[in-house]
């Protein structure tokens, strides 16, 4: 580097200033989707007075916050008046059937937000400043939330999961789902198999939200609730194949091989077991995504982390799986990790 160039261009400190000043664009995105401004946005004619009319807002704030989000590129503004781009019309207003605009309750939880500010101390303890075991206290609230406004973001890993766990299979089966949250992923195989029976683990609130989900999707007479944690409640079984969606990731690698080596007692011989993860690449800087999330592990459990591949593979093996391949999701941060009894 010479002259303050590089090959890449002239050095400049863009990056420093973008990451101390990035809250200013969390803040304004979930200040956007509070106040309903892509619902307006989306019914015309977008110019600030109408805007502000709906949202009852200041006609001066709707302006700055619109501007600022027309400055990172989620609106668009021509002639003084806002529209929609791609991006928010797909998945920010709200009558859009892929919006994502509910899961900004989850991820704007103060509860998973406010150890951030206490970062510096974390890093220091390498774990979170959260009471026990953090964002996996037992019965959490944060996770009938999660439960409850997440699954726009998880929907679309539900069929591809189904269909690797499947893998054509037809015939009558039983299957676990671990931690099953808004239980999404246990429900897309009762549908895309009409034989399949499952049963849901998650704390009770939980599992009421999954419930009304499996009403929803009409295979609410194939689908038992089974209350309490996965460390302690008895799985029964035998099962043909164990769900366990977003969950290892909350936990250190001896806490994850005990629970596997309890799956592993409850799966049938030859049956499946099915992780859905955060896979970083084996440097744990890439893709941008499933890498960072390490840094939220940090902050919200003891133990927690994002593992890679060989990592996950360590474990099902030590638990006594075996065939254990990965299938990222196209167009996702999440990986399906398959291992066999």
């Amino acid at each position: 580097m010479a002259n303050g160039h590089s090959a890449q261009g002239p050095v400049t400190p863009a990056v420093v200033f973008g990451m101390l000043q990035a809250y200013q664009q969390t803040a304004s995105l979930k200040a956007a989707i509070d106040l309903d401004v892509f619902t307006a946005v989306g019914d015309g004619p977008g110019d600030v007075a109408s805007i502000a009319r709906h949202c009852k807002a200041s006609e001066r704030g709707i302006r700055i916050l619109c501007d600022y989000l027309v400055i990172h590129g989620v609106l668009l503004k021509e002639d003084g008046r806002y529209r929609h781009t791609p991006t928010s019309a797909a998945f920010l207003d709200p009558r859009s059937p892929s919006s994502l605009a509910t899961i900004a309750q989850f991820l704007g939880n103060q509860a998973l937000n406010d150890p951030m500010k206490e970062l510096t101390e974390i890093v220091r303890r390498g774990r979170t400043t959260l009471d026990g075991d953090g964002s996996v206290e037992p019965e959490n609230p944060l996770w009938v939330q999660f439960a409850e406004t997440m699954a726009p973001m998880m929907a679309p890993m539900a069929a591809p999961l189904g269909k690797v766990v499947l893998d054509g299979h037809t015939g009558p089966m039983r299957v676990l789902d671990i931690a099953a949250g808004h239980g999404l992923f246990g429900i897309e195989i009762a549908k895309q198999n009409p034989q399949a029976h499952v049963t849901g683990l998650d704390w009770a609130p939980v599992l009421r939200v999954a419930l009304k989900n499996a009403e929803k999707a009409g295979v609410h007479d194939r689908y038992d609730m089974l209350p309490g944690s996965a460390f302690e409640v008895e799985f029964g079984g035998p099962y043909d194949a164990v769900l366990l969606t977003n969950f290892l990731h909350h936990f250190d690698k001896p806490t994850c091989v005990g629970l596997l080596k309890k799956v592993r007692g409850a799966v049938k011989a030859g049956g499946r077991v099915a992780t859905l993860e955060f896979v970083p690449d084996e440097n744990r800087v890439s893709p941008p995504m499933p890498a960072a999330f390490a840094l939220t592990m940090l902050a919200t459990t003891r133990a927690g982390d994002a593992y890679p591949l060989s990592e996950l593979r360590g474990m099902y093996e030590e638990a006594g799986l075996r065939e254990v391949s990965g299938h990222p999701i196209p167009m996702s941060p999440h990986t399906i990790v398959m291992g066999r009894a």
